[in-house]
């Protein structure tokens, strides 16, 4: 052996020890049927800021569900740090609990508002991995079924129903068996345990537009809370550990929405948090942030960390009951939207970007969010406002789908914050094939003044109207202020039409109201294509509409208006049983005709043209 060879080892050994140090070594893990009452363990939070803080966990006991899917729940009595002051806290959800260094599970349960005792439930860590290693399904989506035509009634009703409430451990105290307390303890318990709440961190939000918004989440076990920025804090690098503050993104950009709460186990690259669903999606794409605790609000109804997130980590793929979990490295594909709000009146333009999340529910609710923080950042300072809407939302191999509509009024910002989720809503889940939404780019000129009015009156000024001719529709309304708005429409009246005509001058959602009822509601999308024709077609509501009908035997089949059958295709309609739908009509539409204000307008008027007249 040469004298250099001692050295190199040296080296070697060196070199081997320094990489043993710094790989986290693997976590030991205990059954569930390990543990007994009276054990005493130890969590791991973070109390304030990014330090992981120890508190002491007793056992109480495990109540089993027997109903569904079997599940387990550790019962313990938490100390230590805040607790004795704060109870079981908001943002703790995933915080790792030891007994003699073996993971036993995750905080996740908590005993609701005005608990007596820091009495919580804790996830068996062996069911968070059994979980998240099962086939990734996704909740199916609900395509809703829109009759046609479509207007501002429909499109801002589309809004995904609230949010799930969570449900306790157990539906019923029959449902539950204990060990370790009396069944009749166990079983009162089961009933009163439900997930912790999730905090919901959202920055660059007003007021206004979390009194509207809060409400959404809260219903499903979220507590919307306002965060501080992180521009003065400096987060590590570093991947995600045991104990740390964790963040799932749903908004990103100028405004910010995540939720927070606590990494149970890094295990084999897999990041496992929570301990209970975050929606219980199955798969999903919510890109995972660092958080920095700024401090625990304590309250006694329900205490709350005041939190921050930090850059994306990485991508929560997995949204199961008993957790969460995913992996470091790129965030998941956003859906970006840029608005470009434009006060005329104030002279002033401001410009917001952010992204939201890619999900069949989360995208058009999220959306409606920022749009909605968006408006009030122009209205908190007055009352009724208008909005005129316009742009798009870009799909990856379809046309886009276009916006165009005003709103006016005192429920103006709110509803043009729907209309702009409504087609969202209807195209991710429209039932016919999967939609990628590419992007949303809006633009919105919002005025300090309310713009409405009336149609007041309809007249003809041809006394004598002949088929083949064209004769002048005159046509006024008043706004709420009392002044005149006239327009004039060249209607033209077909050579070969005979008999009594009827003219029917109406705004959009009276209209489409109106042919929506003579159809029965058959008139539908058959397909995406025809869905997002639709959409770019519906009628507006700073239009009027101009229709000229005539006494014709028609039907709706298969989701379309047929005119002019004769009585044995009708016939032939009627009985057809396959499905499609039969609804007989009574006119046809011979022409139509829009009229654009700049006001949004209602009312509705019908006229009759007599071309038999002597």
């Amino acid at each position: 052996m040469t004298s250099r060879q001692p050295l190199f080892l040296t080296l070697l050994l060196f070199c081997i020890g320094a990489a043993l140090a710094v790989l986290p070594a693997a976590t030991d893990t205990m059954p569930l049927d390990e543990v007994r009452a009276g054990m005493r363990g130890t969590g791991v939070t973070v109390f304030q800021g990014m330090e992981r803080s120890e508190f002491s966990a007793e056992i109480i006991g495990v109540l089993e569900n027997s109903v569904g899917v079997r599940r387990n729940l550790i019962l313990a009595r938490l100390e230590g740090g805040p607790l004795a002051v704060s109870g079981v806290i908001q943002g703790m959800s995933g915080s790792p609990v030891y007994i003699d260094g073996r993971l036993i599970g995750a905080v996740s349960y908590s005993m609701g508002s005005f608990p007596k005792e820091t009495i919580a439930g804790i996830t068996p860590i062996e069911e968070m991995l059994s979980d998240d290693t099962g086939p990734a399904l996704r909740r199916p989506s609900v395509a809703a079924s829109l009759a046609l035509p479509l207007a501002s009634d429909i499109l801002t009703t589309l809004l995904p129903d609230r949010l799930a409430r969570p449900g306790p451990f157990a539906s019923r105290p029959n449902d539950v068996s204990a060990t370790g307390l009396s069944p009749v303890d166990g079983a009162a318990l089961g009933v009163q345990l439900r997930p912790i709440a999730t905090p919901i961190v959202m920055t660059g939000f007003t007021d206004a537009a979390m009194a509207y918004i809060a409400p959404l989440f809260r219903s499903g076990g979220m507590v919307p809370v306002i965060g501080g920025a992180l521009s003065a804090q400096a987060l590590p690098d570093g991947p995600l550990q045991a104990g740390d503050a964790v963040g799932v993104s749903l908004v990103r950009g100028d405004l910010s929405m995540a939720g927070t709460g606590t990494v149970t186990l890094v295990d084999e690259g897999r990041v496992h948090a929570f301990g209970h669903p975050f929606y219980n999606l199955g798969a999903a794409g919510f890109p995972m942030t660092r958080a920095f605790i700024h401090g625990v609000l304590p309250s006694q109804a329900i205490s709350s960390k005041i939190s921050a997130v930090g850059d994306v980590l990485g991508t929560i793929d997995q949204d199961r009951a008993t957790g969460i979990s995913g992996r470091h490295g790129p965030g998941p594909r956003m859906v970006p939207v840029h608005v470009s709000l434009d006060s005329p009146d104030r002279d002033k333009t401001d410009t917001f970007d952010f992204e939201v999340v890619a999900d069949d529910f989360f995208t058009p609710l999220l959306t409606y969010n920022a749009m909605l923080n968006t408006l009030f950042t122009h209205s908190r300072q007055i009352g009724a406002s208008t909005y005129v809407v316009s742009g798009e939302a870009t799909l990856v191999g379809r046309p886009p789908v276009r916006f165009e509509e005003m709103f006016s009024g005192d429920s103006a910002t709110v509803l043009a914050a729907l209309y702009i989720a409504g087609p969202l809503t209807a195209l991710i889940n429209n039932g016919f094939e999967a939609v990628t939404v590419e992007s949303v780019d809006m633009s919105i000129a919002a005025h300090d003044d309310v713009r409405t009015a009336r149609l007041d009156r309809v007249w003809i000024d041809d006394p004598r109207p002949r088929p083949g001719r064209t004769i002048p529709l005159r046509i006024a309304a008043r706004t709420r202020r009392g002044e005149e708005l006239t327009r004039t429409v060249m209607i033209d009246v077909p050579a070969n039409a005979r008999g009594r005509l009827q003219v029917v001058v109406a705004d959009g959602i009276t209209l489409a109201q109106q042919e929506r009822q003579e159809s029965g509601g058959d008139m539908q999308a058959t397909d995406l294509g025809q869905l997002i024709e639709a959409m770019n077609t519906a009628r507006r509501n700073n239009r009027l509409y101009v229709q000229l009908r005539r006494p014709d035997a028609g039907a709706v089949m298969g989701g379309r208006r047929m005119a002019s059958l004769p009585p044995s295709v009708l016939d032939v309609l009627g009985t057809d049983r396959s499905g499609r739908g039969f609804t007989p009509l009574r006119t046809a539409i011979v022409g139509e005709w829009s009229v654009p204000l700049d006001h949004v307008i209602s009312g509705s008027r019908v006229l009759t043209i007599d071309l038999d007249h002597p």
